[in-house]
């Protein structure tokens, strides 16, 4: 008896240790690992210390609404695409790159975007494609544009501004304008596109400039009859200066 209860003791005591073994071994990598091929809804790329800094993800795992990255919240209102998102060194979002397409009742829709952010901020620099139909017509704009971003802006708040701002706009639009002018005068929210080259929604092919209110100043473009043009705005959008300043027959 005293001999069985020996036996089951080592051999509980070996299979104890051959599963530690088998475990521990079986996470332990030494060297790239080389795959043929992989299917996978989501990469997280980290440092060391945990800190997130590139995501590479499917429509259904892309982060929103309560999801938290490097212990900060992600935008809730963003729809969720395929693509990836970058993170600085400080572990704030910096850019991403989104894409999505599919047929509509009407027609279809798809796009893409691949954009780099002010720190702590929205974009200040993008590459967007938009190509949809509408009324039986199909609109494809293609552009590189810079923007400018408020001084003061943080991505936390201006999330929180957005919500107060919604909030206000359902009980009183006025007062939200107002609250929103007295945000933009502190340089919390705001921004405004400053240049632009590429296809506008117009079909115009051209180089396009704003001023730092957003509004138009000049373009140098070839519109769809392939006219070539060169225009100038006042503050009020409208043309000052055309060159050439005649019509072509």
């Amino acid at each position: 008896m005293n001999k069985e209860l020996i036996f089951l003791r080592a051999f509980a005591f070996a299979t104890v240790i051959g599963m530690v073994f088998l475990t521990t071994s079986a996470f332990k990598t030494n060297g790239n690992q080389k795959f043929t091929e992989i299917d996978v809804e989501r990469i997280n790329i980290v440092e060391k210390d945990g800190t997130v800094k590139m995501i590479i993800t499917n429509v259904d795992r892309f982060p929103n609404g309560n999801d938290k990255i490097n212990t900060r919240p992600t935008n809730q209102s963003r729809k969720k695409r395929s693509g990836m998102l970058f993170f600085n060194e400080d572990g704030i979002e910096c850019g991403g790159f989104i894409y999505d397409g599919q047929k509509k009742e009407n027609g279809h829709s798809s796009g893409l975007s691949l954009t780099y952010d002010q720190y702590d901020g929205d974009q200040v620099m993008q590459l967007l494609t938009q190509d949809y139909t509408k009324g039986g017509k199909r609109f494809v704009s293609s552009s590189l544009a810079f923007n400018d971003r408020p001084s003061e802006e943080s991505q936390i708040k201006t999330s929180e501004i957005m919500k107060e701002l919604e909030e206000l706009r359902k009980k009183d639009p006025k007062v939200m304008q107002q609250k929103y002018d007295d945000y933009v005068k502190k340089n919390l929210i705001g921004g405004a596109p400053r240049i632009m080259l590429g296809k506008s929604k117009a079909e115009n092919n051209g180089l396009f400039l704003f001023d730092d209110k957003g509004m138009p100043k000049a373009m140098f473009y070839i519109d769809k009859e392939n006219n070539a043009k060169l225009d100038f705005y006042n503050d009020k959008g409208e043309v000052t200066a055309s060159f050439p300043d005649h019509k072509t027959k």
